[in-house]
């Protein structure tokens, strides 16, 4: 580990990790990439078997969107109509009242003998001798039933059961965590890995459930392995490499290239058997639907594949409540073997620790590891020139020049290739910006070189672009300003193209790779916003071209101000059917050109608006959920007024039994159509620490706008 806190280093291409977990004897990549020295393992962890073997077995039903699974308790869709208590308790207490009298009546003999006649009719003279045991016993007996059917009765017009659901021991085991029954049986019990047994493997089955017996297996370790053995499935790896790979290293088989089984610190809960992380609980309001309400909220691939959404003020939560989470959980996924993650922040926010990464890429400072690759690890001219103009003026959408994006490619394709089949690679800052800007020195001296290779295509390309240099709205002059934010002293050691550095590329998304990003905040925050256009530009080229798309890629944004621009969105559009999603958080949607704002939350399927949301962010938010159609109740009460004592002693009995005037009641039922949630609400009903979330998962499942506590 080097003193600022980053990882070793990994080589020097521009792939520095290698291809995923598998079993060690599988080529993990390709041969061109570096090899990564892995560290020791850290210790599994000190839970002991039990408590692992608990929450693995702890049932996950399936559930509505964005419910956390673990342990979830599913309830109906619609509430039940729910009596008060008061009013329960004071029913139940007049039905025994009421029962009551009946009895001392009967007892007593108001209500006649009657009752007594079928105890009359059954029992024989010989029993008729008085104070006999035999007459006593059945007397009794036949008293014991009468009282009980009338108690029935009473308890039935009382309710007396759902006071015992709602107050008795039901309510106490409810609230009680549940106890532990038997064990399963093998072929169910997920620790005895049966879908391992099933194929053949009972060797390494067995290996399996004594690690997780005795502690040594935890959830990192069961995912990584579980996603092993969906390779073998799918015939990437061979049944005897894997089983091989079991049997010699048995929790630790199949490791993560850097040879970690864990972050150092979590702050979350995860599951890594559904692949959720929680943030928060549904809030018991009634805009939540009943079946959401006091449910656990969690995100997990299957959502974030449609991207996601954050706006909310500074301290309203963002980066605290959801990105710390959600990368914390991506990074546990790249463990697992399931996910590449690349996280971009301002330097020194709260993105985790640097051991939670494989590579930490510290733009602006001078003891970073890691270099950016400035194109992306391309070696096409005409690709490095659509990403590095999309980064470059891409924000530039109002039609003047350069407003068109594709006008600055061909521009930078025009010296981009010549530069490269002249040098063998692609200029540097310093260079690229005496390129725009006309120097004649260097384009003399492309010139030369073009002549000398022959490349004539090329030297026509380097003729037009100097004929266009003259001309008035040039687009050269706008991209030299803009490369000129890069072309800083503070940067003078990035963004190198000779070789001499360590350039992180996204191409490195087809393996499980986990990087941060810092970008240099302070006084550098024009550069800031074009280093997050090129890694988001480079992150929407790379994912499409995959080979793996199984292998979820996310890109994390703490800041995406300044980084929405059309082709963004367009490429937003585009990663879910590539396996791969983004997300953004934002202060405000003002951050968005405003005919960039309905295409983005479009574009976008989990959106949320944290507490302290303005007005007009909020009327965005409003529009694309839209509305619903709901049953409005408009109820009338008019207070009855008694004339007789009679009737006010019934009143007066009736207040004290429902805490309420006697009143005729008139409701009116209309169907209406109203906003989920209107901008006013989303501006001043959501409260502090709160969130308004919608999800949509990449099978097309929605879960409307839920108000939900990102404290719980």
């Amino acid at each position: 580990m080097d003193g600022d806190g980053t990882r070793d280093a990994r080589g020097t291409h521009a792939n520095p990790v290698p291809r995923p977990a598998g079993p060690p004897e599988v080529p993990a990549k390709p041969p061109e990439a570096p090899t990564v020295p892995p560290r020791p393992a850290r210790a599994p962890g000190t839970s002991d078997g039990p408590a692992f073997l608990t929450w693995l077995r702890t049932p996950r039903p399936q559930a509505l969107p964005g419910v956390w699974r673990f342990g979830h308790r599913p309830r109906p869709e619609e509430e039940p109509e729910r009596v008060p208590g008061r009013q329960l308790l004071s029913g139940a207490v007049i039905a025994f009242l009421v029962g009551w009298l009946i009895w001392s009546l009967l007892w007593n003999g108001y209500l006649g003998g009657w009752w007594l006649l079928p105890l009359y009719a059954m029992i024989p003279d010989s029993w008729a001798e008085p104070h006999s045991f035999t007459s006593v016993v059945v007397v009794y007996a036949y008293y014991v039933l009468i009282a009980g059917i009338i108690m029935v009765g009473v308890g039935r017009l009382g309710r007396w059961g759902e006071i015992w659901r709602r107050y008795g021991p039901p309510a106490w085991r409810r609230a009680a965590a549940p106890a532990g029954g038997p064990p399963p049986a093998p072929e169910e019990d997920p620790a005895a890995w049966p879908e391992l047994r099933a194929a053949g493997a009972h060797d390494a089955a067995e290996r399996l459930a004594a690690e997780a017996r005795s502690g040594l297996m935890r959830d990192v370790d069961h995912a990584r392995i579980a996603r092993a053995w969906q390779g073998v499935q799918r015939g990437r790896h061979s049944l005897a490499t894997f089983t091989g790979a079991v049997l010699s290293q048995g929790a630790g088989a199949c490791p993560h290239p850097s040879g970690d089984r864990d972050l150092p610190v979590r702050q979350a809960r995860h599951d890594l058997v559904t692949g959720q992380v929680r943030i928060g609980t549904a809030a018991d309001d009634a805009r939540n639907p009943y079946a959401y309400r006091g449910a656990g909220l969690a995100l997990g691939p299957d959502l974030l594949g449609t991207s996601l959404l954050a706006v909310g003020p500074a301290g309203s939560g963002k980066t605290g409540s959801l990105v710390r989470p959600l990368t914390e959980s991506l990074c546990l996924h790249a463990l697992a073997g399931r996910a590449a993650v690349v996280v971009v922040g301002a330097a020194g926010a709260d993105l985790g620790p640097a051991d939670a990464y494989d590579v930490v890429v510290r733009i602006g400072h001078p003891d970073s590891v890691y270099d950016l690759d400035l194109y992306g690890g391309t070696t096409d001219p005409d690709e490095a020139a659509v990403v590095l103009a999309e980064a470059l003026v891409g924000d530039l959408t109002e039609q003047h020049q350069g407003g068109d994006t594709r006008r600055s490619t061909t521009v930078l394709a025009q010296l981009l290739g010549p530069f490269r089949a002249v040098h063998g690679r692609f200029p540097g800052v310093p260079e690229l910006r005496q390129l725009l800007e006309g120097a004649p020195g260097p384009l003399a001296e492309l010139r030369e070189g073009l002549r000398a290779a022959g490349q004539d295509s090329l030297l026509r390309e380097l003729d037009a672009r100097e004929r266009q240099l003259d001309r008035p709205g040039d687009l050269g002059g706008v991209l030299a300003d803009r490369v000129a934010l890069l072309d800083r002293p503070a940067f003078a050691p990035f963004f190198d193209t000779s070789g001499q550095s360590r350039p992180f590329s996204l191409k490195a998304l087809d393996h499980p790779v986990r990087v941060r990003i810092d970008l240099p905040q302070r006084g550098h925050a024009d550069a800031s916003r074009i280093l997050a256009r090129l890694v988001l530009a480079q992150f929407t080229a790379s994912v499409s071209v995959r080979e793996d798309r199984s292998l979820f890629a996310c890109l994390v944004l703490d800041d995406a101000s300044g980084v929405v621009t059309p082709e963004a969105v367009r490429g937003v559009q585009r990663l879910r059917s590539a396996g791969a999603g983004v997300v953004l958080t934002l202060r405000t949607l003002d951050d968005v050109p405003r005919p960039l704002r309905g295409p983005l939350l479009g574009a976008i399927g989990c959106r949320m608006a944290l507490s302290g949301l303005t007005p007009w962010d909020g009327q965005d938010f409003a529009e694309v959920w839209g509305k619903e159609w709901t049953e409005a109740r408009d109820v009338t009460d008019r207070q009855i007024i008694a004339e007789t004592p009679a009737g006010k002693a019934v009143h007066m009995l009736r207040r004290v039994i429902t805490g309420k005037a006697p009143t005729a009641r008139a409701v009116t039922v209309r169907q209406v159509e109203r906003e989920r949630w209107s901008a006013s609400e989303l501006a001043h009903a959501v409260p502090a620490g709160h969130a308004v979330l919608s999800l949509t998962s990449v099978k097309g499942e929605h879960a409307p706008p839920l108000l939900v506590d990102l404290r719980g």
